[in-house]
């Protein structure tokens, strides 16, 4: 079970890096030419949805990391379905056809609806229960739960199968619908059947705005400062880490968990990188074309000089392993946990003018020693196996307490030896 939990999450909303703000960007109008521009200009007027679809077409034409699409003649999807995207739901339909031929879980078809929730979570802005969710052969399953948010509140946990959302069976709908289903305004009552383990649970919980926080601090004895960072999606992440960065004082060492961060934006992996490596390339990010960028570390945002041990398990991925693995490859700190996911691969969001979206994949990316972990994944210096919440399986559903968490503990074990 945890195993495909770890294959499908990926291929849902948040499993991306994305390129974008900060001051790392990509300009993903590079590789085209001035006559493609200014078509691309002009068909953003025309939002009939012919022609919605062929800007789509000509995003993926101009930009998609492999230039072969997946062994196909792309200038064939142009005109198959000339004269027969009428409608909103003809043209969604033929977009997603047409990206489902690339044969890439990250390069994806968002609805309007999918397109302004990711931008509420770059916002760290949302109403619901706080939970991340995926689809797996058919079963609708939560991947994670947002620390402080309703779910958490009301007892809903990381791999509990959502059955029902007010009385209606979610057998046979789509990840967007039920995503739908369990969102809505805050002070709202949403009531979600569960099955955990043989167990089914009924759960009555009330919506909130979600404010998503998504560092956590805090100082643990023998003057070691613990900072989790739990997602990269935000635009605050990096303030937040800096902020946290500010309180960790005296401390001898830190510990920097990334477990279950499933990613976010490139621009917050190379900027808080940064703050703990001082000089050097932090990241490659390498286009269709071979050309390399190399994402170098700038003095004036280097900050920390103490010990560092990072904790990572296999969610952990994309803009988590750009972070762990410029770390591990300048030997700034030690990795302790699992074997990270493997995500090498580098996605951008592009909005089309009806309101819908699309990610795609346009890079992929490699550590500052030319390593590409794209299904391969990092390996910890210290390898401690647990369960999928970082507990041992005895610990499993007891009230948190650190004593029970076997990695962190290896960590600040890790820690102590190098202060």
């Amino acid at each position: 079970m945890k195993n495909d939990i770890k294959k499908a999450v990926y291929s849902t909303l948040l499993a991306i890096v994305i390129l974008l703000l900060l001051g790392y960007s990509y300009d993903y109008y590079n590789s085209r030419t001035p006559v493609e521009y200014v078509i691309s200009t002009i068909e953003k007027f025309n939002k009939s949805p012919q022609s919605v679809f062929v800007r789509a077409w000509r995003i993926i034409k101009n930009n998609y990391v492999d230039n072969t699409y997946n062994n196909q003649d792309w200038e064939k999807w142009k005109n198959r379905y000339e004269s027969e995207i009428k409608t909103r739901e003809d043209f969604k339909v033929a977009t997603k056809s047409m990206l489902a031929s690339l044969n890439d879980p990250y390069t994806r078809f968002l609805p309007r609806e999918e397109f302004e929730e990711q931008n509420r979570n770059i916002d760290s802005k949302l109403q619901g229960i706080g939970v991340h969710i995926t689809e797996k052969d058919g079963e609708i399953i939560i991947v994670s739960v947002i620390e402080g948010t309703p779910a958490q509140k009301y007892g809903i946990k990381s791999k509990d199968k959502i059955l029902k959302v007010d009385g209606t069976s979610t057998k046979g709908l789509s990840l967007p619908d039920v995503a739908e289903m369990v969102r809505g305004e805050s002070g709202s009552e949403v009531v979600l059947t569960v099955q955990r383990g043989k167990n089914v649970l009924t759960k009555s919980i009330i919506r909130e705005e979600i404010k998503i926080k998504t560092v956590k601090f805090k100082m643990f004895d023998k003057n070691i400062a613990y900072i989790r960072i739990l997602s990269f999606i935000s635009t605050n992440t990096a303030d937040e880490v800096r902020d946290a960065l500010g309180k960790i004082g005296d401390s001898k060492g830190v510990i920097v968990d990334v477990r279950g961060n499933y990613g976010g934006l490139l621009s917050n992996a190379v900027y808080i990188s940064n703050m703990f490596i001082k000089s050097g390339t932090i990241v490659s990010i390498v286009d269709r074309d071979g050309n390399k960028q190399d994402y170098d570390a700038k003095p004036g945002l280097f900050l920390v000089s103490k010990p560092v041990v990072i904790l990572v398990d296999e969610s952990s991925a994309s803009a988590s392993e750009i972070f762990s693995g410029a770390m591990k490859d300048h030997k700034k700190a030690f990795l302790v946990g699992e074997k990270t996911y493997g995500k090498g691969r580098v996605q951008m969001i592009s909005r089309l003018p009806n309101g819908s979206g699309i990610n795609f994949t346009v890079a992929k990316y490699l550590t500052p020693l030319g390593t590409d972990i794209d299904h391969k994944g990092i390996e910890p210096d210290y390898i401690v196996e647990v369960d999928g919440n970082g507990f041992s399986e005895e610990a499993d559903g007891k009230t948190y307490s650190e004593k029970d968490d076997l990695q962190l503990n290896k960590a600040v074990e890790v820690l102590l030896e190098q202060i």
